[in-house]
């Protein structure tokens, strides 16, 4: 069922080509940018840093602390992400980096991201599947939006990986299919799937026990 999902997302929006990032440091910045806050806000944090050249481990650690939050500040929460993006940028300096940390089990290496302060479950397994490349579904507010309206599990206060497992049992361990399914996921939920939900041309409609429900009390128009 999650496979047919996907299949007919995926022919509706086509490719998504996620993460929008130039480095895997790129990457994890945004990640922890994107806490809180609208991706167009961590676009224009990550253009500040870019233009003071200040997108690697080092040029993070080095900066001043002042400057960080100010260069960020677009991104909101600014204090706080500033002394987040120069914990992770000493713990890749301290560790050997991309590579050598990329040669860790999976959940080795997750375990040693939920350890940095401000690093939870979504924005390590973002790091993990985008960055570092290894095969974990990345669950967002939209994944258990979508998959809660569908019927697929009872509540959107399911656990984050009691969904994540559940998405991955389902699935092939790929990397490309759980980027791909994660984007086309917020994708769907950004344009039909909102919190209003806007169905009428839904591609998943005659799939979605929440549309059927609304259509037998004549809530959908």
């Amino acid at each position: 069922m999650m496979r047919t999902v996907f299949d007919r997302l995926f022919r509706f929006f086509g490719p998504q080509y996620w993460w929008p990032a130039e480095t895997k440091f790129e990457v994890c910045v945004g990640s922890i940018l994107t806490q809180n806050t609208a991706w167009t806000n961590v676009e224009r944090a990550i253009h500040n840093l870019k233009k003071e050249n200040l997108l690697s481990p080092y040029a993070i650690v080095q900066v001043p602390d002042e400057r960080l939050r100010e260069l960020i500040r677009p991104a909101g929460f600014f204090n706080q992400k500033a002394e987040r993006l120069k914990i992770f940028a000493k713990f890749l300096i301290d560790n050997g980096g991309f590579e050598k940390l990329s040669l860790l089990p999976l959940y080795s290496l997750r375990e040693k991201l939920l350890n940095l302060k401000g690093v939870g479950r979504e924005t390590a397994d973002s790091m993990i599947l985008y960055a570092f490349e290894k095969p974990i579904f990345v669950v967002d507010a939209y994944t258990k939006r979508l998959f809660y309206r569908m019927g697929f599990i009872d509540s959107e206060k399911i656990d984050y990986d009691v969904l994540r497992e559940k998405v991955e049992r389902s699935l092939p361990k790929d990397i490309e299919l759980f980027s791909e399914f994660h984007a086309l996921i917020v994708k769907h939920c950004k344009e039909f799937c909102r919190k209003k939900p806007l169905c009428e041309g839904c591609p998943l409609i005659d799939g979605c026990k929440f549309w059927r429900n609304g259509a037998a009390q004549g809530s959908h128009r």
